[in-house]
């Protein structure tokens, strides 16, 4: 049974005659009535092989089950079947509809098989898009995991170059509080400096004019020292001239009146500043800073005239015995000391200031600062009050008190002050005084209860910064500035 159902399978008898009916279907109506015929037989034979066939199958499967299998199967199925072959004229279902049933039937198969080929194919191309997604996502997995240890790296390096960065911040921040602190300590040398060279500026400008000096006195000495007796008797009986032959101070006195006026005032609109800016480091109080500034100014000044009266006697004791000539002694120790400023000792007055301000009871307490850092303005001042004592007559500051009736001739209010207060509070700087004229006005601070203020303070304790502060004392008491010692300073 096996070999004639193989056979069967091999010969594609259903598919001849399903490729002989659709031919035939095609070829209907363009053939000859005797070539359908023809076809129709065609079919007919094989249908007939195809079914002996398959009753020939049937035979020997019934033949290999046994006497009684197979039995129940012919009987419900096969006799039935060749029931309704015989009774084919009587029977409802028409050959065109059998027909109908097998073309459906095939048709049916025919989806069905394309059906699985179709779906066999879309499983193949799913499983190949399965599997290049399988592997894209590998990759990607991948990719994944190289980002995550790129990111942990850089995460590494970014806390490392974090680390690195504010060590280099903290560097640079030292670095920058060393460059701050070596700029200050340059432009406090260049100050330095500056003041040297206005120093050396002004000793090379007395140099020269010490020259010129020095050759007009030799050519004198050489006129007075000349053999020729009618000179000598000429000169002598002659006063009027001799009274008008003037020195060197006689001379300069207008150009140097005129240059000091202007130092005067340099040190008001110059260093006084910059001695404020100095102070303001350490005192919070700009009244403290101020008075700090004004005290100084006139200590300067008390202690230049007290070193130039101590000059002018040593100088007078010196020339007296040796004096010869036109100009009188005055005169002549006028001139010595003109041109011998450079022997002022200006260091011993610069000692003296700072030493009275010590123990001066309007600054010494509390001690905010100490007055060291005003050396170089204490020493310029110096030096210009010393200069001013050989001016004809002298120029001297004008005496000032806390609670003095104010005076618009010889002062101006400063911007803080009240300007309807008529006394004094404190001064800020002294005006100028030469004799009774005001030559600068200084300048003074005005508020209402000025008199209370100033008793306030004079009652304050006092605190000595010097070694002995008793010596110190009493010699900030024979100095205290007064209008009889000031009166008597300028006679």
């Amino acid at each position: 049974m096996a070999d004639t159902l193989r056979r069967l399978v091999n010969t594609s008898s259903y598919s001849a005659l399903q490729d002989k009916l659709e031919s035939w279907y095609k070829d209907y109506h363009v053939i000859s009535c005797d070539q359908n015929l023809n076809r129709c037989c065609e079919l007919v034979e094989l249908t007939s092989k195809i079914q002996g066939q398959l009753f020939t199958i049937l035979s020997l499967t019934a033949r290999e089950g046994g006497p009684y299998a197979g039995v129940d199967t012919l009987k419900s199925r096969l006799l039935p079947w060749l029931g309704n072959c015989f009774t084919m004229a009587t029977s409802a279902i028409t050959m065109d509809t059998s027909l109908n049933l097998i073309q459906e039937s095939m048709e049916k198969e025919k989806k069905i098989r394309e059906l699985s080929l179709s779906h066999e194919s879309n499983m193949q191309k799913m499983e190949t898009e399965l599997s290049s997604t399988r592997l894209h996502l590998d990759s990607v997995k991948q990719e994944l995991a190289n980002a995550q240890l790129e990111l942990d790296d850089t995460k590494a390096k970014s806390a490392t170059t974090l680390l690195a960065t504010e060590d280099e911040i903290l560097q640079l921040r030292a670095e920058l509080r060393a460059a701050c602190d070596q700029a200050e300590l340059y432009k406090r040398k260049l100050e330095l400096l500056e003041d040297y060279e206005r120093q050396v500026r002004l000793l090379r400008e007395e140099v020269s004019y010490l020259t010129a000096e020095k050759a007009l006195l030799q050519d004198r000495l050489v006129r007075s020292r000349s053999p020729s007796p009618l000179l000598r008797r000429s000169r002598s009986s002659s006063p009027a001239l001799r009274g008008e032959s003037p020195t060197r101070a006689q001379l300069t006195s207008s150009s140097r009146h005129a240059r000091l006026v202007s130092r005067f005032s340099d040190l008001y609109a110059m260093e006084r500043l910059e001695a404020e800016a100095l102070l303001r480091r350490y005192v919070d109080d700009t009244e403290t800073a101020q008075r700090i500034i004004f005290i100084s100014i006139m200590e300067s000044f008390q202690a230049a005239k007290l070193a130039f009266r101590q000059f002018k006697l040593r100088v007078r004791k010196t020339l007296s015995p040796s004096h010869v000539g036109p100009e009188t002694l005055e005169d002549a120790v006028i001139d010595y000391i003109v041109r011998n400023l450079d022997l002022y000792d200006v260091q011993a007055s610069v000692n003296e200031v700072i030493n009275s301000m010590n123990v001066n009871p309007k600054i010494s307490f509390p001690a905010e600062v100490d007055f060291v850092l005003l050396s170089s303005f204490i020493r310029e001042a110096c030096r210009v009050a010393f200069a001013m004592q050989t001016l004809d007559p002298p120029l001297d500051l004008a005496f000032s008190s806390d609670g003095e009736l104010y005076s618009d001739s010889k002062y101006r209010r400063s911007y803080d002050s009240e300007f309807t207060a008529p006394l004094v509070a404190y001064h800020v700087w002294p005006a100028l005084m030469e004799g009774d004229t005001v030559l600068v006005k200084g300048e003074a601070v005005t508020r209402r209860g000025a008199l209370w203020r100033s008793r306030s303070r004079s009652s304050s304790p006092v605190r000595s910064r010097s070694g002995s502060p008793s010596r110190t004392l009493g010699s900030s008491r024979s100095r205290s500035p007064s209008p009889g010692r000031l009166s008597a300073s300028r006679l």
